[in-house]
């Protein structure tokens, strides 16, 4: 039942970026399991928040194509502030430590500014998309501020096992199974390292490639 979840999650989060779709969008962030992490080794909520972490980094993709082509920089420092001290209060709110979903989401906004500077390199050394973006402010940025409310309800899932010696290979674990059960794009396996960078307490994710 869960790879039937995640791999219609995925699916519809395929749809939504070809169509820009806010409708599909709802629908997928809704389809997610719930689950919390356990110590028995249940990786069922590190899946879902890798799955959500995925979701946000494929939003890098239109958020850079609207920028482009409005010749916007990547970089938006007040908005990036504004988001992180949102955060902090959402997080205490639902049971999160402030701290970590302050950093998490930092590592978040990297990860996404990593993959829009990749796609900037690559535009300006061969052809840019010639096809509008979807509308920053009114379809894309909806979805991310949607998909903040589902991440932060997936680190309240798996804060309890932070602290787990083997919570590295934990995630490694979970990316691993994310893998098998989409067409994950290995071009942004590093990306995906940024964003999953704290979530454990010892920092790092073991193994992943």
């Amino acid at each position: 039942m869960l790879r039937f979840f995640l791999l219609a999650s995925f699916f519809h989060s395929m749809t939504f970026l070809t169509r820009a779709s806010a409708r599909c969008a709802a629908a997928l962030l809704f389809a997610l399991p719930i689950a919390s992490a356990h110590a028995d080794g249940d990786d069922t909520a590190l899946t879902n928040l890798v799955a959500l972490v995925s979701q946000r980094l494929a939003l890098a993709e239109p958020v850079a194509q609207w920028k482009w082509q409005h010749q916007k920089p990547i970089t938006d420092t007040p908005r990036e502030d504004a988001l992180l001290a949102d955060v902090q209060k959402r997080a205490a709110a639902a049971g999160v430590d402030p701290a970590f979903a302050r950093t998490f989401f930092r590592d978040q906004i990297d990860a996404s500014t990593q993959v829009q500077k990749s796609l900037f390199d690559t535009w300006r050394a061969s052809q840019a998309p010639v096809n509008p973006a979807p509308d920053l402010a009114t379809v894309t940025r909806p979805q991310l501020d949607q998909l903040t409310g589902r991440l932060i309800g997936a680190l309240a899932r798996v804060q309890p096992l932070r602290g787990a010696p083997d919570c590295p290979a934990r995630v490694a674990r979970s990316v691993a199974n994310w893998k098998e059960l989409t067409r994950y794009d290995s071009a942004h396996a590093n990306a995906m390292n940024q964003a999953l960078g704290h979530v454990c307490e010892s920092g790092g994710v073991g193994g992943l490639a």
